[in-house]
């Protein structure tokens, strides 16, 4: 990490270097953010210290779906409600709450908390699938909705994913790629449209 020649206390740094572990945060980033912290809003710095130690302390895995909760279960999986036939796989709670906000689904959730990245040494067994496969395998579950990111790595874990599911007896389906509602096609990425030629539907 690049320091400054002005040597900096050790709490400081130790606060600089915890910084840089978010996403896209890097040195620079990381040392504006701790002395903003310390010079100009430490009543923030303190709530920030609070939630983070509140959050690891409370917050566990749902047995059922993985999600972030504070009970057992989450309320989503005991929510009777919701569509138990249905199952939908999601790479991260963002990705659930993006979903859930588009108010078009119903059903249940299994959050994988990352995806197959064999580069990253992450696979099926660091994902734990087989309790994917044992929770979608429930004799409930008619339909396995793969919502994985259209990266690479997601499309290598929707791949393994399908072969198992199928395998099982279960109905799999993907997540459909296509033009974005309101879009121009002027606009649109080449591989958007390539996708949506390629899944289009009769109408």
């Amino acid at each position: 990490m690049d320091r400054p020649s002005l040597p900096e206390p050790e709490p400081l740094l130790e606060l600089i270097d915890a910084l840089r572990r978010l996403p896209g945060v890097g040195a620079r980033t990381a040392r504006r953010m701790a002395y903003h912290l310390m010079q100009h809003d430490q009543a923030g710095a303190g709530m920030l210290a609070r939630s983070l130690s509140g959050a690891v302390e409370r917050l566990r895995h749902c047995a059922r779906c993985n999600t972030f909760t504070e009970d057992e279960v989450c309320p989503t999986c005991l929510n009777p409600r919701r569509d138990a036939t249905q199952l939908c796989i999601v790479e991260t709670p963002a990705d659930q709450n993006v979903i859930e906000s588009s108010h078009g689904y119903r059903g249940l959730y299994y959050v994988l908390m990352g995806r197959v990245a064999p580069l990253e040494g992450i696979g099926p067994r660091e994902l734990d699938f087989e309790r994917l496969l044992a929770r979608a395998a429930d004799g409930v579950v008619q339909e396995v909705i793969l919502a994985t990111n259209f990266t690479a790595e997601g499309e290598t874990t929707a791949h393994f994913l399908a072969e198992a599911l199928r395998a099982r007896g279960l109905a799999v389906s993907r997540l459909a790629r296509g033009v974005p509602a309101g879009s121009e096609l002027e606009y649109v990425d080449a591989g958007t449209i390539a996708w949506a030629l390629m899944e289009r539907r009769a109408t």
